[in-house]
C-alpha cells in the first residue's frame, strides 16, 4: 500500500468558460487523483509563446497514493474530457485545459513523455505566481532554490492579473469519523488492511493492523490443518486480545479515531471451521472469558469478496504459504463470518459486497465505498 505523496498541478484554460472548466477539472482530479489540499488564486494572463485567447491559471496541491506515470495518465484522460486534443506540434496552440505536473514531492523524473519537475516552470511567471501561492517554500529539487525565489528571479515579466473568484476545495464530511473505535474484516484477500490503511491515512484515524505475519505456526497450519490447527488459533486469540487491549487502551490525542483491519470475534469464526468438536468446546470457553474484557466497535463492516476475486487477490500479493488454499475453505469462511453477522443484535454492523470494485487502483471506488458506509449511518 503506497503512502500519499503530494503532487502539485498546473490548470490553464483560454476557452469557453474558463473559470467553470477549470473548476470542474479540480473537482475530476478529486475524483480520480487524490484529495485536494490546496488551491491557489486564479490568474488571467496573456496567452504565452503565441497570439491567442487570455488563460485563466491556478494550481492545486493533492495528496495522491498513485505514481507520477499513473497521474499523467489520469491528467491526460481529464483534459480528453474537457476538449483538449493534444498534437505533437511544438507549436502552443489554444486549449480549453491543459493540466501539468510540476512537482512530485522530491522525485526527478526524465522519462519520454514525463518530466518532473516540469522543466520550463522556473521560465514561467503564469506558473510560479499561483505556485508560490500554496508551495512558497517548496524547494525545486534539481535548482535547488525554493519557489518565491525562482518566482523572484524569473526573466518572465508577463501581466497576471488576479480575478474574483475563487476554486473550491472538494470535500466530504464524512459521518464515520464521528466513530470510536471502527473494526474492517472480510474473508482472506478481500482488502480490509489496504482499506483500513486508506482510511487511517485519509481521516486522522488510529491504525490496528493484525500481526498475522510474526505467527509462526500460521505457515505450519497451511501444511498441516490437522496437527497445528489449535494451536495457531490459539496463538491469534492470545496475541489479537492484546493487542486490541493494549492499543484501545491507549488514547491517541493526535488522531480523530480508530480503525482496525480485524475484530477479536474472526477467532470464534476460524476456530468453529478448523478445530474438533471437543477443542471448538475448550476454545470457545476461553474466548468468551477473554471477549467480554475487550472494547467492542461503534461499526462493523465486512467486506464480502467472491470466492474468484479472493483467489485471483491472494494470488497477486504472493505470500507462499497462502498459494494452496482450496476454494472450500474461503467459501466456508465466508459462510461463517454472515452466519454471525445474522446473529448480532448489539452491534451496528455492515456486509458490503466489492467483488466488482477495485478501491485500491480506482479512486472512484474508494470513494463509492466510502459513501455507502456513510450513508449506511443514516
Amino acid at each position: 500500500m503506497n503512502s500519499p505523496k503530494i503532487v502539485y498541478i498546473a490548470l490553464g484554460s483560454n476557452v469557453g468558460e474558463r473559470f467553470s472548466i477549470l473548476q470542474a477539472s479540480v473537482n475530476r482530479i478529486f475524483e480520480e487523483i487524490g484529495e485536494v489540499t490546496k488551491v491557489s488564486k486564479v490568474y488571467e494572463t496573456p496567452a504565452w509563446g503565441f497570439e491567442g485567447n487570455a488563460f485563466l491559471n491556478a494550481c492545486i496541491a493533492v495528496s495522491t497514493r498513485f505514481t507520477p506515470k499513473k497521474v499523467l495518465k489520469k491528467l491526460l484522460k481529464i483534459e480528453k474530457e474537457f476538449g483538449r486534443l493534444r498534437s505533437d506540434s511544438k507549436d502552443y496552440q489554444n486549449r480549453s485545459l491543459d493540466l501539468d505536473i510540476l512537482f512530485f514531492e522530491e522525485e526527478v523524473i526524465e522519462a519520454e513523455g514525463l518530466l518532473i519537475p516540469h522543466p520550463q516552470m522556473q521560465k514561467r511567471r503564469f506558473v510560479l505566481q499561483p505556485l508560490a501561492d500554496i508551495a512558497a517554500r517548496e524547494i525545486h529539487p534539481k535548482l535547488k532554490l525554493t519557489v518565491r525565489e525562482l518566482l523572484s528571479q524569473t526573466e518572465d515579466t508577463s501581466g497576471l492579473s488576479e480575478i474574483g473568484d475563487e476554486l473550491k476545495i472538494p470535500s466530504k464530511q464524512y459521518r464515520f469519523r464521528k466513530c470510536s473505535y471502527i473494526a474492517v474484516e472480510g474473508n482472506i484477500g478481500a482488502g480490509k488492511t489496504s482499506f483500513s490503511t486508506m482510511v487511517s491515512q485519509d481521516f486522522n484515524a488510529k491504525l490496528i493492523l493484525e500481526r498475522f505475519k510474526d505467527n509462526p505456526f500460521l505457515p505450519k497450519f497451511y501444511e498441516n490443518q490437522e496437527r497445528y490447527a489449535f494451536p495457531l488459533e490459539m496463538s491469534f486469540l492470545a496475541d489479537r486480545y492484546q493487542q486490541l487491549a493494549d492499543d484501545l487502551a491507549q488514547y491517541d490525542l493526535f488522531k480523530d479515531f480508530v480503525i482496525s483491519d480485524y475484530d477479536v470475534f474472526k477467532s470464534l469464526i476460524f476456530a468453529k471451521i478448523t478445530l474438533h468438536e471437543d477443542e471448538y468446546s475448550l476454545y470457545h470457553k476461553l474466548f468468551h472469558l477473554m471477549y467480554k474484557e475487550l472494547v467492542k466497535p461503534d461499526l462493523y463492516i465486512y467486506l464480502y469478496q467472491n470466492t474468484d476475486r479472493l483467489l485471483e487477490n491472494i494470488k497477486t500479493r504472493g505470500r507462499d504459504y497462502e498459494q494452496n488454499i482450496q476454494p472450500e475453505y474461503l467459501m466456508e469462511i465466508n459462510k461463517s463470518y454472515l452466519n454471525f453477522i445474522k446473529s448480532q443484535t448489539n452491534m451496528k454492523v455492515q456486509v458490503i459486497d466489492i467483488s466488482g470494485k477495485d478501491f485500491v487502483n480506482k479512486r472512484a471506488d474508494y470513494l463509492a465505498l466510502l459513501e455507502e458506509i456513510d450513508n449506511h449511518l443514516d
